[in-house]
Formats: C-alpha cells, sequence, structure tokens
C-alpha cells in the first residue's frame, strides 16, 4: 500500500521508513516545519533557540529519503503550531500549570494533518517511529492503543488523545522493537541517522529554561509585563500559612519542586500547591504531596467506550511515573474521578493522567 511518513530526521522515523520500504509499500515522506528557526520575540533579542525543524534535520530527513528511493515534501505548519502548541504552553504556566505540549503536538497536530494530507496524495495509512503499537479488537470493533515493546522507551502515554479515525490509519513500525534494534538497523543499512543523539527536552525549548521562553513570549508576544500579573513576585507560605519567604513568578515552580525556592529551612521544602488567585506559593514538607485522588478534564476514551460505571485501571500521572491502581469514575461525559488505592506523590495540574489495562491505554485526561 501507499503510507505516509512522518520524517523528523531522526534515527527513530529514518527506520521506520525503511522498515516499510523493506515490506514492499511505496512512501512518501513529510517533515513538518513548526518553529522557525530565526523566529525572534523581540526586535533586539536574539533568534529563539530551538531544536524544531533546524536545517539539519530536514536535510537529515530528505537524505534518507533520497537513499531509500521515495519523495520527500516539507510541510509548514508553524502557525498552526504556535497557535495550538507553542500559546497554550504559556498560557498554562501563566495559569499555574505544568503543560505537555509533546500530547496536543503529536495527536492534535501531527496525527491530524498527516492523515489529511495522506488521504490528498493517495495514501492509506500513515507512520512514525512512534515506540508504542495498534491493534484491532474485533469483539468491540475498536482499535486498541498498545505500549510499545521497549518498556523504557514507550510513548503510548503521549498519545492518549489519539481518535478511532486516526488509530485505524495509524502504523508504528518500531512498536515492536527496541532502541538497540532500532540503532542496529540504522547502522546496517547505512543510515546518515544511525548515531543522531535525541533529545529529552522540549523541542521548542532546547535549552530547558522554560521560565525564560514563558517569559519572552508572554512579554512580546501576550502584551504581559514582567512584574506584573502572572509574572510578579509574591509570598510563598507555608501550609500553615505561614511566610517565609518570596517567589520570582508562578511560572518558575511546579508540584513537587525542590530545588531552587530559595527558602532555607531545617527540613526539606517541597512545592505543594501553586496558588494562581493569590499569587502565592505554598511549600511543605514531603509527605504533604501525597494525595488520594484527583479529576481529570477532557477526557478521551481510546481502546473502550466510555463506560457508565466505574472502572478498574492502572494510572500513570507523570511520563516517568510508576502506574498506580485506581477507580475510575465518570464525572458525566467528559471527566473522571480517579480513587488511588494509595495516595500518590505531586499530582500535577496540567499534567496528563493515562488509564492502562496492562498494555492498553483505555484512556486519558488532563489533571484539573
Amino acid at each position: 500500500m501507499t503510507v505516509a511518513v512522518a520524517m523528523s530526521g531522526g534515527v527513530d522515523s529514518s527506520v521506520a521508513a525503511a522498515i516499510l520500504k523493506q515490506q514492499g509499500h511505496d512512501l512518501v515522506g513529510f517533515t513538518m516545519q513548526l518553529w522557525n528557526q530565526r523566529r525572534r520575540l523581540s526586535p533586539e533579542g536574539e533568534p529563539m533557540p530551538s531544536r524544531c525543524c533546524s536545517l539539519d534535520d530536514v536535510y537529515d530527513a530528505r537524505s534518507v529519503a533520497h537513499d531509500l528511493g521515495f519523495p520527500f515534501y516539507v510541510l509548514n505548519l508553524e502557525d498552526e503550531f504556535e497557535r495550538g502548541v507553542v500559546r497554550p504552553f504559556v498560557e498554562d504556566y501563566l495559569a499555574g500549570r505544568t503543560p505537555i505540549p509533546c500530547v496536543s503536538c503529536n495527536t492534535k497536530l501531527k496525527f491530524a494533518r498527516l492523515v489529511n494530507v495522506a488521504r490528498e496524495v493517495g495514501a492509506d495509512q500513515v507512520a512514525t517511529g512512534h515506540y508504542a503499537r495498534v491493534e484491532y479488537n474485533p469483539d468491540t470493533g475498536r482499535y486498541m492503543l498498545k505500549k510499545g515493546k521497549d518498556l523504557s522507551k514507550d510513548q503510548s502515554y503521549f498519545l492518549f488523545e489519539m481518535t478511532q479515525k486516526q488509530l485505524a490509519r495509524a502504523r508504528f513500525p518500531l512498536g515492536e522493537m527496541t532502541k538497540a534494534e532500532v540503532r542496529q538497523v540504522a547502522r546496517s543499512l547505512g543510515l546518515e541517522t544511525a548515531e543522531k543523539p535525541e533529545s529529552q527536552e522540549i523541542c521548542f525549548v532546547p535549552d530547558g529554561d522554560y521560565a525564560r521562553f514563558v517569559e519572552d513570549y508572554a512579554r512580546h508576544e501576550m502584551g504581559e509585563r514582567t512584574g506584573e500579573g502572572a509574572l510578579a513576585s509574591g509570598e510563598i507560605a507555608t501550609t500553615e500559612g505561614r511566610v517565609v519567604g518570596r517567589h520570582a513568578g508562578l511560572h518558575r515552580y511546579t508540584v513537587g519542586q525542590r530545588r531552587g525556592i530559595g527558602v532555607a529551612a531545617a527540613d526539606p521544602l517541597y512545592v505543594v500547591k501553586i496558588d494562581v488567585p493569590r499569587n502565592q506559593l505554598v511549600v511543605g514538607k514531603h509527605s504533604e504531596l501525597y494525595r488520594k485522588a484527583l479529576v481529570a478534564a477532557s477526557v478521551n476514551w481510546l481502546s473502550i467506550a466510555p463506560p457508565r460505571s466505574s472502572v478498574r485501571a492502572k494510572v500513570r500521572i507523570r511520563y516517568r511515573a510508576l502506574e498506580a491502581q485506581a477507580t475510575l469514575i465518570p464525572i458525566g461525559s467528559v471527566k473522571v474521578g480517579v480513587d488511588f488505592d494509595e495516595p500518590q506523590p505531586a499530582i500535577t495540574p496540567g499534567q496528563a493522567a493515562v488509564f492502562y489495562d496492562d498494555d492498553v491505554v483505555l484512556g486519558g485526561g488532563w489533571i484539573e
């Protein structure tokens, strides 16, 4: 069949394309231009650093497509990326949440556009280099999203917002492979990207300085002023209400954070709550981080139909967190109450709560 392949210029998407080519499929490669490398947030500022869509990445993707013998195109999605990913990322930080832009980027931008483009070029399916799997369940008539075989690289957490329509056309050639196997395939084929390192940071903030990015964007693109509103300093208070210091702007902190609070204490202090209405950073002991329950909003039920009664599942509240056994309680049509068997540390608004049954992603939502 004809498959549209998302080409990031990295080793994973390169090997995904190579595997599909070896299987005899006709491929069309696409790289998505998401960020202008020469973008300045102010006339006097330096270009914003970014790992998104560098010329090297585009060159590497084009080189792999050329070597494997299939056509390659670049899609300019800069405006959509800014509206749907970058600006909401900044707005979330200003609202006291800790966002995960990769989820929205994957499902609401990349997959959504790739499915449409694939249809235009006559492609039957779309493929990416994600470590995840898709399987059809004839008993339920639904496609299931499953974890990748390499659990250390599994990316199913970032794909919980996919739709049945997207899953039906998705192919994840690396789902049954480990990262080491992917590297070996790339070396054996002499791919340009075989030894290319991968970044662990958000692609449009490659230096990891989220606070600086939020400040620069808020000032120059949203009219926020340093020292006012969401960027203003304020009180640091304990859970008992005792003021112990001043914070440098709530966007600089996240629930569970220990380092960089700037308050000396006999026992380590952690960020327990970000109180935006009072512009107050609430800190406490590690034991005060634990909560028994959460509410998830904008829930997407993926591998199962929306349940009408409670469901038992394992829940992951951060990408690197261990899954914890819980009862899921539907609240209306788009919210779910999650009642954990054991209290969980640092449940963070803005992060995703993803529901699993063994290796199947049942669904997920955003922690309120």
